[in-house]
Parts: structure tokens; sequence; C-alpha cells
């Protein structure tokens, strides 16, 4: 018996390192923003490893049948030009809707009166580059590329402490 638990304890050691030395191999391929071509609203295509903004940018994945995720957009947009202000932040909401719903993110982002640029991930192809298994997912990246924080989901009040991290990058580049 003896023999056979430390058998399992040893097995259950080295399936943990191996498992957080892999996990440990994912967050460090995911520093840097993932390179992927994705289309605007417009049409236009846009390289998510080079948006153009200058400061730090909040890359937020939703989309339309996410109720959690139209929360956190909507409850940041009242927020955000207070935000661009203070910060310099942009923020660029990537939408997963497929095929079958991508024609109305036009709609819902219009009429929602958002000021962020809108990108579509109808094949997932972003999404995957940078790991992400459900939506929300919120990623803080500052002015060289890097990811500096993550979340994922949301709940009131998630905000206020994405926008902690937005001072504390903020304060870190000047």
């Amino acid at each position: 018996m003896k023999k056979l638990f430390g058998s399992l304890l040893t097995l259950f050691i080295a399936t943990s390192f191996v498992s957080f030395a892999q996990d440990g191999a994912v967050k460090e391929s995911l520093k840097k923003v993932a390179s992927v071509t994705l289309k605007d609203m417009d049409g236009n295509e846009v390289n998510t490893a080079d948006l153009g903004f200058d400061g730090p940018v909040i890359i937020s994945f939703w989309a339309t049948w996410c109720s959690p995720c139209k929360r956190e957009l909507n409850t940041i947009n009242e927020v955000y030009a207070d935000w661009q202000e203070e910060t310099g932040v942009h923020l660029v909401a990537v939408s997963i809707d497929d095929e079958r719903t991508k024609n109305s993110v036009p709609m819902y982002v219009n009429g929602k009166a958002w000021e962020y640029l809108v990108l579509m991930d109808t094949n997932s192809d972003f999404k995957r580059a940078m790991g992400v298994n459900n939506v929300p997912h919120t990623f803080l990246i500052d002015k060289d590329g890097n990811i500096v924080y993550s979340h994922n989901n949301y709940a009131p009040g998630d905000e206020e402490e994405l926008y902690e991290h937005l001072l504390e990058l903020v304060e870190k580049e000047n």
C-alpha cells in the first residue's frame, strides 16, 4: 500500500511539474500580441500586432450572443472618454461572431455608439492565437505590444480592476 501511495504521489508531482512547465510555456508565448490580419466593420484589413496606437491598448474579445461581454463593453463605454483623456488608451473590441451572426455586430455597435475599433474574427484565428478559450476575455497591452494584464469573464467592478492596471501601466511608461 505504501509503495502504491508513493508511486501515486510521485506521479502526481511529476504531472504537476509538467503541467506547470507547459503553462509557463504558454504564458511565455503570449507576452506579445499575436499577428493576425482581421477586418474592421468597413472591411478594411488590420494587423493585430500593428494597430497603430501610440499608447496602451485594451483588446476585448466579445460576441453579440454573450451577455457578460456586452455588459463589460457597455460599462467601459460609459467611462471610456475619461480613460482616453487621462491615459491615452484605445480599446479594440474583437468580435468572435461567426458567419451566421456577424451581420448583427454593426447594428449592435452602432446602436450603442461605441467609439471602439471593432474587428471581426469570424474564423477565430486571433482568438486561438491569443489563447482565448471563452469570452469575454480582455487584455491590456503596453505601447510595445506586450501583454501586461489579462482576465476573462465579467463581474461588475472588473472594469475598475482593469482601470487600476491601466493606471499602473501608464505610470510605468512615463
